[in-house]
């Protein structure tokens, strides 16, 4: 038998339980060009496969990236369209990816910070009488981040 008549099919409740997605989610995934045609059984009930659990977890990471649903909708259309779009389908990835370095430097700051802060709790205990420590803004603490250093 062909591998394709033993591929193993999952329905949409098995594909909601084994991705977290709604039902609801990968009906609106199908129709708006994000998930790939869908097989279907003879009485009309989609059918997913392996392949189409492994785009799932990709567009799952995608999602993740923070890219927008209508850069993802390009992306998979780019992906139906042949290997002649792989020039197009790369620098759309290596934009994300830029902007994903630049908000993993954003967080990684506020992270700075907020271990600052953090220190600042776990080494001495706020006076009863003094305004609390908060009570500065937050552009009065260092946040200058680097490497994990805060510098004033």
């Amino acid at each position: 038998m062909s591998q394709s008549l033993t591929q193993t099919r999952y329905t949409i409740s098995e594909v909601e339980a084994r991705t977290g997605l709604t039902q609801h989610t990968l009906r609106w995934y199908e129709r708006i060009g994000l998930m790939p045609h869908v097989d279907r059984s003879h009485s009309g009930q989609r059918r997913f496969s392996d392949k189409d659990l492994d785009w799932l977890a990709f567009v799952g990471k995608l999602r993740a990236t923070g890219m927008s649903v209508a850069d993802m909708v390009r992306y998979a259309g780019l992906v139906r369209e042949g290997g002649h779009t792989v020039d197009e389908r790369r620098e759309l990835l290596e934009r994300t990816r830029r902007e994903v370095r630049t908000r993993i430097t954003e967080l990684t700051d506020a992270l700075a910070v907020l271990d600052y802060k953090i220190d600042m709790y776990a080494a001495k205990p706020a006076p009863h009488h003094a305004a609390p420590a908060d009570s500065a803004p937050m552009n009065a603490t260092p946040v200058n981040a680097v490497a994990g250093k805060v510098r004033p």
